[in-house]
């Protein structure tokens, strides 16, 4: 059996509250709410085990921006990433949008991942005390 064939991604739902608030440490149980009711958080599943999940809003109310990518540690390395990104941008492909943003910290390697999957450098900005961030764009074509 091909390793892919027990993957599952779909809409978080309530069901998946208590493992997002767990490893999203990132929102609050207030935003984490909201967004499992508009769908903006997708759940990857293995064998029916919460491994990853993808976090997005829309930047200026119109571009999907990729708030957070993440797979747990034991999973990583595996595609899993690639595979729930792919998905993402599909589902944004089928809404209509021709644009997506995500953006990393330069001292992270997902600024590499990233650059595979087709999304480029477009810039950055530095908060107080935190290294540069750099925002990445990718055009549907």
């Amino acid at each position: 059996m091909d390793k892919m064939d027990h993957i599952v991604i779909k809409a978080a739902s309530e069901i998946h509250f208590s493992f997002l608030e767990e490893n999203d440490l990132h929102v609050s149980k207030e935003i984490l709410k909201l967004k499992i009711e508009r769908d903006e958080i997708f759940v990857l599943e293995s064998r029916g085990k919460c491994i990853g999940w993808l976090r997005y809003n829309l930047f200026w109310d119109e571009i999907p921006f990729m708030n957070m990518l993440f797979i747990l540690e034991e999973y990583r390395g595996k595609g899993y990433g690639r595979l729930l990104v792919q998905y993402w941008e599909n589902l944004m492909w089928n809404k209509g949008f021709k644009k997506l943003l995500t953006s990393t910290l330069a001292t992270e390697n997902a600024q590499f991942f990233y650059r595979k999957l087709g999304y480029k450098d477009m810039g950055g900005f530095v908060l107080p005390s935190e290294p540069l961030e750099i925002m990445l764009i990718k055009e549907m074509v």
